[in-house]
């Protein structure tokens, strides 16, 4: 918590960028604090695809985990990849609690 606002950060797949934008408003009308991603690879952001920049946003996606007070997992249609399993399995590790949209 940050005052009186729970930190969630957002996880999953980027290709579901209209489902992050969707999310990250309602729970911040809901009045919480939201991390999301930087940027959407698999929706055009091909920056993410150059030398070393997939692994540095990957940790730097666990470090914006380690700030939250709990996750949102962004798995439409029951969608969960590899990146955002890891990013699952790393926010039960440290204790954070994990919600899904489906």
């Amino acid at each position: 918590m940050v005052g009186k606002y729970k930190v969630i950060t957002l996880c999953g797949s980027t290709k579901f960028k209209d489902d992050f934008m969707r999310e990250q408003k309602r729970l911040t009308l809901e009045g919480n604090i939201v991390i999301s991603v930087g940027l959407f690879g698999h929706s055009g952001d091909n920056e993410v695809w150059k030398e070393n920049t997939k692994e540095m946003l990957d940790d730097m996606h666990k470090r914006k985990i380690d700030m939250a007070d709990e996750i949102f997992v962004i798995n439409k249609n029951g969608y969960i990849g590899l990146s955002t399993k890891s990013e699952i399995e790393y926010a039960i590790k440290t204790g954070k609690k994990v919600f899904y949209m489906e």
